[in-house]
């Protein structure tokens, strides 16, 4: 009985990562703001270190964009541009996620980062070990 099948399409399987990486980044947020002590910080412009200000906010939005523009990317981007720059976008993403995480939070923060980095480090080892032979290029005659 098979459990998993995949049609061996990596451009799909690359995209569905980086939604996957991006809801989760997203719901991280999301249940941030249901820890009081986490919206205390958040309303006062102060989050440990990190005051969050709009240049701040401006450069995580910059940051963000990156797993969101590899969903897109992953499907319509030829093989070579998209099996380097996944492995460049998942690094970045994935390098600082860890620097997050080893600042330290909350449980449910260290549990998503987790899953985050993980992820990140899948779409690293499907984009490595994807041969030009598997890509599946259209044309239009």
């Amino acid at each position: 009985m098979k459990v998993f099948e995949w049609n061996g399409d990596r451009k799909q399987l690359l995209s569905m990562l980086w939604i996957f990486l991006t809801v989760n980044y997203i719901y991280c947020d999301v249940f941030s703001l249901h820890h009081a002590k986490s919206l205390q910080a958040f309303l006062s412009g102060q989050a440990g270190e990190m005051q969050i200000t709009e240049e701040f906010l401006l450069s995580f939005a910059f940051i963000m964009q990156i797993p969101m523009i590899m969903i897109v990317l992953s499907r319509f981007l030829v093989f070579k541009f998209n099996k380097y720059l996944n492995i460049i976008a998942a690094l970045i993403s994935g390098s600082i996620q860890s620097y997050t995480l080893y600042m330290g939070g909350t449980l449910h923060y260290i549990f998503f980062s987790i899953v985050e980095i993980s992820t990140a480090l899948l779409i690293i080892y499907f984009a490595i070990t994807w041969k030009k032979t598997e890509a599946v290029e259209t044309r239009t005659a």
